[in-house]
């Protein structure tokens, strides 16, 4: 079985690269939530981050009364066209975390192991 090097966690799910032996196979990220699995690029993910920032803002549009109500769904499109997810406003909020929180520790790691070496 292949181990993993994590990236970022959070209660709703995780993401991380694949390794094979010592070496971390660093194309892809996994993500993990709520039964499902992804396996995106970085430009893959990106593009998922701002499909979901265009699911938040059309969430807090649609809510002209300002309550939020924790049964309604939304629907997220992923960089996949043929899959949509549908999301409560909960799972939105966790899958949005899990996806800035994987891009910054992406950012971060190349700044530290790249750009930003001496």
């Amino acid at each position: 079985m292949k181990d993993i090097e994590q990236i970022y966690r959070n209660d709703f799910g995780i993401s991380f690269y694949w390794k094979e032996g010592n070496e971390i196979i660093s194309d892809k990220i996994q993500l993990l939530f709520k039964q499902m699995g992804f396996y995106f690029s970085v430009e893959e993910l990106n593009e998922f981050h701002d499909l979901i920032e265009d699911c938040v803002t059309d969430q807090n549009n649609s809510d002209t009364s300002g309550v939020k109500r924790a049964f309604d769904k939304f629907l997220l499109k992923t960089p996949y066209v043929a899959i949509d997810l549908e999301i409560s406003p909960i799972e939105l909020n966790s899958i949005k975390d899990l996806v800035d929180g994987s891009l910054f520790r992406l950012h971060l790691n190349e700044y530290i192991y790249g750009s930003g070496m001496n």
